[in-house]
């Protein structure tokens, strides 16, 4: 099977001209008519000699995505794409006033399943590989006539339980020769894979990490996530401080709220205790309405929770919404997909 082309970081593209005799310069002016001139196929390619397109054309791949459909509002778009084995996946675009976040898709399907989110419905096919990732990025410029400039890897799959694959995705769009987005405007999400954040903390590159933690204690967060069950609340605000200790970065602490569930002043104040010590800044997520039947507390319960934290000395901020009327928001992908994906024979 050819390697895709997309999932080769800039050393191992010098390394593959290298081995075959070529000059690595070749590489710096491939990745720059991948991921500036955006090109669709190796023919296009006017400076190299007909055996080095040859070679390319019969070594490498340009594995395509395909957009089965795309829906926009103001401030985002959600795009749903077919993969090479029939497997479909979400990537959504959110408009900021500081640039254009994409949330990017790491797995076909989720095994982590979190009872709140549409995503886990599908179990875990397989994991994306490196260039399924980046072709995320770059479909949905082209689809979107636009730049993005932030990464969050929020969407369908857990992050962490697709390391390697992650890891590289970064390390390739990070190149200045291509995408050019430095590890520091990409987030990455989990809900708590300690050994992996443990990894993640000896790295070299300075991601940003988002914990979803949803929950202030073991109970809780069990009933709401089987993933408590293996690493709970105490273990895990541990690896999360040492995290942010060795990176000297703040970790972003999700908190989706849910009304009676866990958005009670009690759980506000336990949350407060249980986040004392760490770098870290609450981002309170009001749930987006599923067909799973959690519900979103009134405005507030809202506001009461938000300024408990405050009066605790946290940072805190409610999410500004993004595409819940496209079925876009946390939580929420996939969900209103499922007759275009039978359609189209996305599903298995």
């Amino acid at each position: 099977m050819k390697n895709n082309v997309y999932s080769l970081t800039l050393p191992k593209l010098e390394d593959f001209f290298v081995a075959r005799s070529e000059n690595k310069a070749k590489a710096k002016i491939l990745y720059s008519l991948l991921y500036k001139d955006k090109i669709a196929s190796f023919s296009e390619i006017d400076i190299f000699g007909l055996r080095t397109i040859k070679m390319l054309e019969e070594e490498l791949s340009l594995d395509e995505l395909v957009l089965l459909e795309k829906r926009e509002s103001k401030d985002a778009a959600k795009l749903l794409f077919r993969l090479f084995d029939g497997n479909s996946i979400e990537t959504v675009l959110m408009r900021h006033d500081y640039g254009n976040g994409l949330c990017v898709s790491t797995q076909a399907g989720c095994n982590m399943g979190c009872v709140f989110c549409e995503s886990g419905i599908n179990k875990k096919i397989r994991n994306l590989e490196a260039h399924e990732m980046v072709l995320q990025i770059l479909y949905a410029e082209k689809a979107l006539n636009t730049s993005v400039s932030h990464i969050t890897l929020m969407g369908i799959g857990e992050p962490l339980d697709n390391y390697d694959n992650v890891m590289k995705f970064i390390d390739i769009i990070g190149c200045q020769r291509g995408l050019d987005i430095a590890a520091r405007h990409v987030t990455i999400s989990t809900c708590g894979l300690i050994p992996q954040i443990e990894m993640l903390k000896n790295r070299e590159t300075h991601s940003n990490l988002a914990l979803s933690l949803h929950a202030p204690n073991d109970e809780i967060r069990g009933a709401l996530m089987p993933i408590n069950k293996v690493y709970g609340v105490k273990k895990l605000m541990e690896a999360v401080k040492s995290y942010s200790l060795v990176k000297n970065k703040k970790t972003t602490i999700e908190y989706i709220l849910l009304s009676g569930i866990n958005d009670s002043d009690e759980c506000a104040k336990e949350l407060c205790g249980l986040l004392n010590g760490i770098k870290c800044y609450v981002n309170l997520i009001p749930c987006n309405e599923t067909s799973l039947g959690f519900k979103r507390p009134e405005k507030e319960r809202i506001d009461n929770f938000y300024r408990i934290l405050l009066d605790n000395g946290k940072r805190a901020t409610i999410r500004r919404e993004f595409g819940s009327g496209l079925k876009a928001a946390c939580g929420q992908l996939r969900g209103g997909f499922i007759d275009k994906l039978k359609y189209s024979g996305g599903e298995q």
